[in-house]
């Protein structure tokens, strides 16, 4: 048995369907029981936990092979990061007490940067999870390609704005269903002690590959505007942000480098989904 949190997402969700694809039975941990039936319908158990509610994560997390941790992801955070130190409290504390047999923490590129940025949530999380005597694989993913579904309805236009820069600068990108297919593989490995994962596509992506995949999508020119940086403050309190900074740093970390996998991602696996296959499927769906 293993327990997925975030099944309802599409980490989540590949990791449990591949799971369930090799026989595997899962216990689906979600926090809102109206989407449970799609998952009992598969065949999986179903634990409604929050994940700042140690009682209820423990309870969800006994008796298993294995337990993948996805923290929710918190965009607009309130100073000091309450929200994560909270869940990493909690999930710390429900793994001891369960005691499954293993733990994969889907973290992320920049786990370990030193400059206080949005990723600095999963820092705090890692660091909760590196003092519990468990053994912890830390998934360490690239920017996810799956965020260019916000850039569709731009693209259809006939431009594509970019926060990362300058346009011909690579990163490194991974497909989400490569992600969560990755966690059910690292699940079924067997460790000792604390490891590190770092995980990224076939090839890094610039903005300008962006551009090209959805121009190849759409059938038309796609052409790419960077954001000034020194306009993303007002723009993200236009949109309703009240802490934008953490936001504007991680940005920062990313065009800057100091957001990075280790000796520029030598160590990184290499997963198999292309910018470009991405790109198509979010066209033809949105």
């Amino acid at each position: 048995m293993y327990a997925i949190t975030g099944i309802t997402g599409k980490v989540g969700g590949e990791a449990a369907k591949a799971l369930l694809s090799r026989g595997h039975k899962v216990r689906a941990v979600m926090r809102d029981a109206g989407k449970a039936a799609q998952w009992a319908r598969q065949g999986c158990e179903i634990a409604i936990a929050e994940m700042n509610d140690a009682a209820a994560l423990a309870e969800a997390f006994r008796k298993t092979a294995g337990v993948f941790i996805l923290p929710p992801p918190v965009f607009d955070p309130e100073p000091g990061y309450p929200e994560a130190r909270n869940v990493a409290q909690a999930v710390a504390k429900a793994l001891e007490d369960a005691g499954p047999a293993k733990v994969v923490h889907l973290s992320t590129i920049g786990g370990d940067a030193t400059e206080d940025n949005l990723l600095s949530q999963q820092t705090i999380v890692e660091k909760a999870l590196a003092e519990i005597d468990l053994p912890v694989t830390t998934l360490r993913a690239g920017w996810f390609m799956d965020n260019a579904a916000w850039d569709v309805p731009s693209a259809r236009e006939g431009v594509l704005y970019s926060f990362l820069q300058p346009p011909e600068k690579a990163f490194a990108m991974v497909a989400s269903q490569d992600v969560g297919r990755t966690v059910a593989e690292l699940l079924q490995n067997d460790w000792a002690g604390h490891r590190l994962v770092e995980l990224e596509g076939p090839r890094r992506v610039s903005p300008n590959d962006l551009a090209e995949a959805f121009a190849a999508a759409l059938g038309k020119p796609v052409k790419i505007e960077t954001i000034a940086r020194g306009t993303w403050e007002e723009l993200f309190r236009s949109q309703g942000m009240k802490n934008p900074m953490p936001r504007i740093r991680m940005l920062d970390g990313f065009n800057d480098g100091w957001i990075a996998f280790r000796d520029d991602g030598a160590h990184a696996r290499k997963a198999s989904t292309d910018i470009r296959q991405v790109i198509a499927s979010l066209v033809a769906n949105a």
